[in-house]
């Protein structure tokens, strides 16, 4: 078998210093805590950390977040995937998601096993890339012009950002951000418990902004390799008209750069190309509508992943699946 320890993937992890923060040890540890356990898989220059989640009867859903790929697959491509259909029939698996650390318009992977186009996302699969190379001014340039009036502003307006570890007051501000634009929250554990993994290897920051010492706005930002990664954030009712979003924002692609990173991930906007998302931006506010007129202002490009598949290994129950799915999308 190709299971490893965790020891062993962070090792084979140091190979490759570029993969995916959700592929990252400290990732699958997170994650089983919170109902999922992982199972990492090495052969030869390809890896794979599977979360699988226990389903009734002792069934589970395996899912790959961007598994680590080399470009070219080489001929131990077979080899690698019938140790992960082994892992993922052990566990009873009904299918296996897989999203790749791949955008849209790159040549896909070829794969020699039969997957499915999935019509199911987890993560966001469109999102908004800043370039973090050059200089701080040539950063600022790329922006749109009103986003740098505004970092300006907060500056002008008293704003300051710094390092902050005050979780649970992070986790109060998260509830009232979920509650005002309509998305889920996670526990306080749960940050409790990313903040305890990531920090400490400094793959990750807490930033908040502040007014007079008054928390207005946070965000907890990860950095692995060329890429960060802007994963969860949040802000208060209280003095929006100091902007104190667009200088925290700023501060956590500084940060980044200062870790590396030459790109800048503001992760998830609305699924839609860019037309649609420009002839629409100012008159929706649902979903990610509503935090796509601030993200399109750092100057970004916008990039879709590729779409994700699915390994179907009990087709009757993943057909019950996808049923359930789009009772939930129609209802």
């Amino acid at each position: 078998m190709a299971e490893v320890s965790l020891k062993e993937w962070n090792h084979f992890l140091e190979g490759h210093p570029h993969a995916h923060i959700l592929q990252t040890g400290e990732w699958g540890e997170l994650k089983a805590g919170f109902g999922w356990d992982a199972v990492r898989i090495v052969t030869g220059d390809l890896g794979a950390q599977i979360l699988f989640r226990k389903l009734p009867l002792g069934f589970t859903i395996a899912y790959v977040p961007k598994p680590v790929f080399s470009n070219q697959f080489s001929v131990i491509s077979d080899q690698f995937w019938g140790e992960v259909d082994s892992v993922c029939k052990k566990r009873r698996a009904v299918f296996l998601k897989i999203e790749s650390d791949f955008w849209e318009d790159q040549k896909p992977e070829t794969w020699n096993l039969k997957l499915e186009t999935s019509p199911h996302n987890i993560q966001p699969p469109r999102t908004i890339v800043v370039d973090l190379k050059g200089t701080e001014d040539e950063i600022l340039a790329r922006m749109k012009q009103k986003t740098r009036y505004n970092i300006r502003l907060a500056e002008k307006k008293g704003v300051t950002v710094r390092t902050w570890d005050d979780i649970p007051a992070f986790h109060a501000m998260m509830l009232v951000t979920g509650g005002r634009d309509g998305f889920g929250v996670h526990s306080l554990d749960y940050y409790r418990r990313a903040y305890e993994l990531f920090h400490p290897t400094g793959m990750a920051e807490l930033l908040v902004a502040e007014f007079e010492g008054k928390p207005l706005a946070a965000l907890m930002v990860f950095a692995r390799g060329r890429r960060a990664w802007y994963i969860y954030g949040a802000s208060t009712d209280e003095e929006r008209n100091r902007m104190p979003a667009y200088l925290l924002q700023w501060e956590a692609m500084k940060w980044a750069r200062a870790k590396g990173a030459a790109e800048y991930d503001l992760w998830g906007v609305p699924d839609e190309d860019e037309a649609t998302l420009e002839a629409n931006f100012e008159t929706r506010h649902d979903g990610l509508w509503g935090v796509y007129r601030f993200k399109r202002g750092f100057g970004g490009e916008l990039k879709r992943s590729q779409q994700a598949v699915d390994r179907v290994y009990n087709p009757l129950l993943y057909k019950l699946y996808l049923w359930r799915m789009a009772g939930r999308e129609g209802g």
